[in-house]
């Protein structure tokens, strides 16, 4: 008898969002909101008039000049020497063309930023490409999947946040305990928010297929349907624009941040991957032949992804053992939330996917996957064998005796600060060279010049939560 469940999705039958020219032409819109995210995760912002936008695609490389302090270089700029100087092209993706519900006749875009005159590569030749932009590395990788390795995947997000009515003191909306109706009272500010929210990302061409109210005081989730990984990061950047504007129309504070209540769950940005290998028939038998090597990939590199999925210092405060955190050992499991990757639909090979617990909302969304991505390629290109076994429970691995644990092959313990992490990508030579050391040590430089803006020492704890949530 077949057992199989869950919606089937493949990269065929996922239709992307593709934006036109023509949608500038609906009634109302006077303004495009141009939008890139720093390598510390800052959602930035420039507002054009549309008839200045409109002027701008007609130019043979349609785009804006932006500071080459965009990616998040202006916070070094204090750094003795360090002075990013000239521009880059911005040049406008008008496929991410979406509408903003949530500002009445505006429009939203993303790009990829290009020097503007060519610069030579490793190899001598003129290329406009910036490795440090972040849609450009996680496009790169995918795109070196798909053409040398056939494999393709699609991406899915789990969007968590936490409403406040003050960021000082840090105090929720309200308090309510997981999946509870209470969380989504008819008529409270949170219920509107909701719904709000809700009916603006349907509007902006992006498919909801959940929200509930999450374990954490003003704690929700907003689940979208899968995409192909850079419209996925697109699609995740928007809706976190949506969540925080629509809850400043109505006096509240949303923040990503990753544990602002210590005796509560803490808030993740858990993204669901599903493996599409050309010519390769998944079954339910067990983990295809691309599956296995994706995710052998992965976990070899965890310690070292972490660096940019898990990139401050509070990250650390919402991954732990025993509170459905991902736990703190390199392992997956089926259907185990205390493992780093859960897999779940194990037996419906058309459902089946991975779903990575170690991303919370400080990462930087393009930059998380490509990381994620970039292991999973290094397990395809040597065909990488799954070495460490299923860990399906009911024991998590911190529950294990150490030789249970060794009979499984969990060996490695992931990162337990930001300290860490950073320096297990330093010393991850083969991460790097997917990723480009170039990025790896302008990325590193920025990370630690965030922790020291966001953890000043001789304030309290009260004060650096402050910060936090304001900042994130």
């Amino acid at each position: 008898m077949d057992y199989s469940h869950g919606i089937v999705y493949t990269p065929s039958s996922v239709q992307p969002h593709v934006g036109q020219v023509q949608d500038l032409d609906k009634d109302g819109v006077a303004y495009v909101r141009i939008y890139w995210v720093d390598l510390v995760n800052v959602r930035r912002c420039r507002i054009v008039p549309v008839e200045h936008f409109k002027a701008l695609l007609k130019a043979k490389r349609p785009g804006v000049n932006i500071a080459k302090a965009a990616f998040g270089l202006i916070y070094l700029m204090a750094a003795p020497g360090f002075l990013p100087m000239g521009e880059y092209l911005y040049k406008i993706d008008l496929a991410t063309l979406r509408p903003c519900p949530f500002a009445p006749g505006h429009m939203a875009v993303l790009g990829q930023f290009e020097e503007k005159s060519p610069i030579s590569d490793a190899d001598g030749n003129p290329t406009v490409r910036v490795n440090l932009c972040p849609r450009t590395l996680l496009r790169r990788i995918t795109d070196e999947a798909k053409e040398r390795h056939n494999t393709e995947f699609l991406v899915g997000f789990e969007t968590e946040f936490i409403l406040l009515k003050s960021t000082d003191p840090v105090t929720a909306v309200n308090i309510h305990n997981w999946s509870a109706s209470v969380g989504l009272l008819t008529g409270t500010r949170e219920a509107i928010v909701l719904q709000e929210i809700a009916d603006a990302l349907k509007a902006s061409g992006i498919t909801v297929e959940m929200i509930h109210a999450e374990a954490a005081p003003g704690q929700y989730e907003v689940v979208t349907g899968p995409l192909c990984p850079l419209e996925a990061a697109d699609a995740l950047i928007y809706t976190r624009e949506t969540i925080v504007q629509i809850s400043a129309k109505h006096g509240l504070h949303a923040t990503f941040a990753p544990r602002p209540f210590m005796n509560s769950a803490g808030s993740s940005a858990h993204a669901h991957i599903s493996v599409h290998a050309a010519g390769e028939e998944k079954t339910a038998a067990g983990l295809s032949k691309r599956e296995s090597a994706f995710l052998a990939g992965v976990l070899e590199h965890l310690p070292a992804i972490a660096a940019l999925t898990l990139p401050t210092t509070a990250s650390y405060k919402r991954v732990a053992d025993g509170v459905w955190s991902g736990g703190t050992y390199v392992c997956y499991g089926t259907e185990n939330r205390e493992a780093p990757i859960r897999l779940t639909n194990a037996a419906s090979p058309g459902a089946r996917n991975f779903e990575t617990r170690f991303i919370d909302g400080t990462a930087n969304p393009h930059l998380a996957l490509a990381a994620t991505f970039a292991g999973g390629l290094i397990g395809l290109k040597s065909e990488m064998a799954l070495e460490i076994k299923d860990c399906p429970g009911p024991k998590s691995a911190v529950d294990l005796t150490e030789a249970e644990r060794k009979a499984l092959g969990i060996k490695k313990r992931m990162p337990l600060n930001v300290d860490s992490a950073r320096s297990n990508l330093e010393q991850d030579s083969a991460l790097c060279d997917v990723l480009g050391r170039d990025f790896v040590n302008s990325y590193l430089s920025v990370n630690k010049t965030l922790e020291a803006a966001l953890v000043v020492e001789g304030e309290s704890e009260a004060q650096q939560l402050t910060r936090l949530v304001e900042f994130y």
